[in-house]
């Protein structure tokens, strides 16, 4: 029940493709299982219940490679006085002090994570608790540039190298099941939690309150909800 989630984070998700708030089937543009229209609305809705964060993903960021500061300072306006979290498009720790700068209290790096170890230190220690990084999850292997490439490394092993960099949080998301309300990969969110920490939000497939608890039981310092709150099976209480 939720009152045995004390502590456990539930962050709604505002993804953005163009000007539009929408949800996505496993990340595929092809696949718009939901539209929200204005996404300053949304943001500022969710913001009205003060949930901890706001996740906010530009998904033209995150297949171009481009980030887009403006949209992000609009966006921290509407959540104001509750912060966001920033994703898409970072490649670099340029790019993401330059969301910081717009506006986000923290911001998500994926890709840029996978560049090496010594790319991996920089970040965490430029950075620190503004920093979470994203161990996107398919088949087994960490997907990179917009989820349109599957790398060559295990979530798991992510996570270790992410624990040994001195990063401070992930965000672990279960492609197959984004955007499905199939229910969350606890198998997959164990281990990664196993190597890294409690220090872990979890994405994908997230259908009801009872799937919450499940999560909260794991250990896990939270979760990140897109459609699940848009079609209202779960709810954000004050």
């Amino acid at each position: 029940m939720a009152e045995e989630r004390n502590g456990f984070a539930v962050i709604p998700a505002v993804d953005v493709v163009g000007v539009e708030a929408v949800r996505l089937r496993r990340g595929s543009f092809a696949e718009v299982v939901a539209r929200a229209g204005d996404p300053e609305a949304l943001v500022a809705r969710y913001a009205e219940a003060r949930p901890p964060l706001v996740h906010v993903v530009d998904l033209d960021g995150a297949r171009s490679g481009a980030i887009r500061p403006e949209l992000v300072a609009r966006l921290a306006d509407a959540a104001t006085p509750v912060p966001i979290q920033a994703s898409g498009g970072v490649r670099s720790l340029a790019d993401a002090e330059a969301l910081l700068d717009a506006g986000a209290a923290r911001v998500v790096v994926g890709t840029a994570a996978l560049a090496g170890d010594a790319a991996l230190k920089e970040l965490a220690g430029a950075l620190g608790e503004r920093l979470a990084v994203a161990v996107d999850a398919r088949a087994g292997k960490v997907a990179a540039h917009g989820w349109e490439r599957d790398s060559d490394l295990s979530p798991e092993d992510l996570a270790e190298r992410c624990a040994g960099a001195g990063v401070r949080r992930l965000l672990c998301t279960a492609i197959e099941r984004d955007g499905t309300l199939a229910g969350p990969d606890l198998a997959l969110l164990e281990r990664v939690r196993h190597r890294f920490g409690p220090a872990v939000l979890a994405a994908g497939g997230i259908r009801s309150e009872d799937d919450l608890d499940a999560l909260a039981a794991l250990g896990l310092e939270g979760a990140v909800v897109g459609r699940a709150l848009l079609e209202g099976a779960v709810h954000l209480r004050r």
